[in-house]
């Protein structure tokens, strides 16, 4: 139990300390005017503050990945805590910072137009069609997600009524449920995550559709509340399990099961390869959002068009992913405990994903009513996340073909044939989908971060905070690309050393084509408009 405060403790440290040294390298200017009142448009460019700001830029960037990526993740052990915590405060949210003040700097702009101002108009173009795929891919899967957890809250519910059974005795509302025989109104399960489908689909269109204030901005406190109630409330049932005088929980049981306690052997054991799950690259991609994600690359800008001053920066942009750091933290935990061992954790993610292991987590530890609010807490975030990642395809979309967005016309314009797309993309399979989301949202992320390594070396700026993470993340997706059999499919060894043979060329070509300028301060994409 130790181990996760450290955990927790280290990600704030690393706000504090870190996150005031990237601050420093990028040189905040408090006096210059932002996005926020050099356009504010009414629609997407208007000025918040900056708590408001946080807490949406956290529901935004924090889909399902920071809970099923690191319950995923917990099958390699604690070194997943590891990565988290590592990842989170040298790259993930460094690569949040670079992104969300670069995007200030530049009127709001989108991350492909910042690759193709620092890395040239080919990587713009590249990253223009990997950042629409991962926008398309993020709404759908967040579609998905939702609306099973949402139709297992309702059988749950409306089966306790039909079967006469106490909503405190949780086992056994939800078994009688599994067991089938009960519906809703007349529907079954599979009928009932249609219609929640259906919901969610349609709260994405006018979410997409209508001025950032009018929805997002109004109903994102109440879904914070129910995010906050979720982190404290499983953070108290573990550690109440933890001191339980009946049946107490042990953390990192799955391997101490000598009774030894956690020795260094027993911990660099997680890093063995694990037959056609090797650790290297695959922790690294299963979790994403709770470390280092590019889908935040596509989401931060739309607060960065909010923000009232650069000095908010590293609260908004580097402590929001800390925050989504310690949420990881947390559903890492539950997978690390909850389960007797990692073939009772794999069993149970074979069942049902891991929305399995949330919701029956939620209802052990605090009870049927207490169970329900933590899963909706946890339902939120693919929401809130789902519906911003149509609302910045449209953004994207608006940018390439230069249309002006302040009109409800010219909106759905580009909105309506995104959702028929996105209608199309949802009946296909959800495992294909996830697997091309994992690697397309890596890459968006090496992008994003060689993209803010070039702003810095060009501009005679300590680099080495970019560039190191930018290595780290080109041979990970290298690898995996080499490995996987949705890229290449080749052999395991091969894969690693083509891998960083790989980032050794992406490093070459780097420091050969990015060129250095004596220019105090780029142009912004407002003034280039205006030219």
């Amino acid at each position: 139990m130790l181990w996760f405060f450290f955990c927790v403790l280290v990600l704030i440290l690393g706000y504090a300390i870190y996150g005031k040294i990237i601050e420093k390298i990028f040189v905040i200017n408090p006096k210059r005017q932002t996005p926020a009142y050099q356009v504010n448009d009414g629609v997407d460019y208007m000025p918040m503050s900056k708590t408001k700001i946080w807490l949406i830029q956290l529901l935004n960037i924090a889909g399902t990945g920071p809970i099923f990526g690191p319950i995923l993740g917990a099958l390699y052990g604690p070194v997943a805590m590891l990565w988290i915590v590592v990842g989170c405060i040298f790259a993930g949210a460094v690569h949040d910072y670079f992104c969300g003040m670069l995007s200030i700097r530049h009127g709001g702009a989108t991350m492909p137009y910042l690759a193709g101002k620092f890395l040239g108009r080919p990587v713009k173009v590249f990253i223009n069609v990997l950042a629409l795929v991962l926008l398309l891919l993020v709404g759908v899967v967040f579609v998905a997600s939702p609306a099973q957890l949402m139709g297992t809250i309702t059988m749950d519910i409306m089966g306790a009524s039909q079967g006469a059974l106490q909503l405190g005795d949780a086992e056994a509302v939800h078994k009688a449920v599994e067991a089938g025989g009960l519906t809703v109104w007349g529907m079954d399960k599979a009928t009932v995550v249609s219609v929640w489908t259906a919901i969610i689909f349609a709260y994405y269109i006018l979410a997409t559709l209508l001025p950032i204030d009018k929805i997002i901005g109004r109903i994102y406190p109440l879904f914070g509340a129910l995010l906050l109630f979720m982190s404290v409330g499983m953070v108290y049932g573990l550690v109440s399990a933890h001191f339980s005088a009946v049946d107490p929980i042990e953390f990192f049981r799955t391997i101490d099961a000598d009774g030894q306690g956690l020795t260094l052997d027993k911990f660099t054991q997680n890093f063995q390869v694990k037959g056609d799950v090797p650790i290297w690259p695959l922790l690294f991609l299963t979790i994403s959002c709770g470390a280092l994600s590019g889908f935040h690359a596509t989401q931060t800008p739309l607060m960065a068009r909010c923000a009232e001053n650069e000095k908010e920066g590293r609260f908004i942009f580097y402590g929001a992913m800390i925050a989504e750091g310690i949420i990881a933290l947390v559903w890492c935990m539950v997978g690390l405990a909850f389960y007797e061992n990692p073939q009772a954790l794999q069993d149970a993610i074979a069942a049902g994903s891991p929305s399995k292991v949330v919701y029956d987590s939620s209802l052990h530890f605090l009870g049927f009513v207490g169970g329900i609010f933590a899963v909706l807490g946890v339902v939120v975030l693919p929401i809130t996340s789902g519906d911003t990642a149509f609302r910045a395809a449209r953004l994207q979309l608006a940018e390439i073909f230069k249309i002006d967005q302040r009109s409800l016309p010219k909106r759905l314009l580009i909105a309506v044939p995104l959702f028929v797309l996105g209608y199309f993309v949802s009946t296909i399979d959800f495992s294909v989908l996830w697997r091309y989301f994992t690697w397309a949202n890596q890459m968006t992320a090496m992008v994003m971060l060689w993209t803010a390594a070039a702003y810095l070396y060009r501009y005679h700026k300590f680099h080495w905070v970019a560039s190191i993470p930018a290595w780290f993340i080109t041979t990970v997706c290298a690898t995996y690309l080499y490995y996987n059999k949705i890229g290449f499919g080749l052999d395991y060894q091969l894969s690693v050393y083509l891998g960083f043979a790989t980032t050794v060329v992406c490093v070459v070509l780097f420091f050969a084509l990015v060129k250095r300028s004596n220019e105090a301060d780029p142009e912004s994409l407002v003034d280039s408009l205006a030219k």
